[in-house]
């Protein structure tokens, strides 16, 4: 990674049964944009599986389903990220829930758990419903620690070549 013409790839992938989520995860495309990164933004139907060793970030977005599980269609990627074991991959769990249920965003949680164990987790967002103009506060403040932690992990590699 210490090659000056490097660039990083990152995507965003979620599923969205209201809007909400993926409401959130245009949110946090643009302010990756605004910070100046690009990144890719998939509905989880259209992410292929086997791309995921190709990408350097990856923030996961779900809604939570019954009683704070993933829904069916995040289980192949929440199993295939377990199984890949990559350590350097950063990484951001975030999603919209309803604070009524006893498991607020808990399918956020069990991804967020998951990526602790597995990936370089930077951060967790977790918005009540619909996603509000502050919001937007809070994805430029996620997008900032994956900028900071992408800049100290290029650092500690550029340091290990010498």
């Amino acid at each position: 990674m210490a090659l000056t013409n490097y660039r990083p790839k990152r995507a965003i992938v979620y599923t969205s049964v209201t809007g909400n989520t993926e409401q959130l995860a245009e949110m946090l495309q643009t302010a990756m944009l605004n910070q100046g990164l690009q990144s890719m933004l998939y509905r989880i139907e259209d992410f292929p599986l086997t791309a995921l060793t190709s990408f350097d970030t990856l923030l996961i977005g779900t809604y939570t389903w019954g009683s704070g599980e993933i829904p069916e269609e995040m289980r192949d990627l929440y199993e295939a990220i377990e199984r890949l074991d990559r350590k350097e991959l950063q990484t951001a769990a975030f999603g919209t829930g309803d604070s009524f249920f006893a498991e607020f965003c808990g399918a956020v949680d069990r991804f967020r758990d998951m990526l602790y164990m597995k990936t370089q987790l930077v951060a967790t967002l977790k918005v009540e419903l619909m996603p509000q103009p502050s919001d937007s506060r809070r994805c430029e403040k996620l997008v900032e620690l994956i900028k900071l932690q992408g800049m100290q992990l290029f650092f500690s590699e550029d340091q290990g070549d010498r």
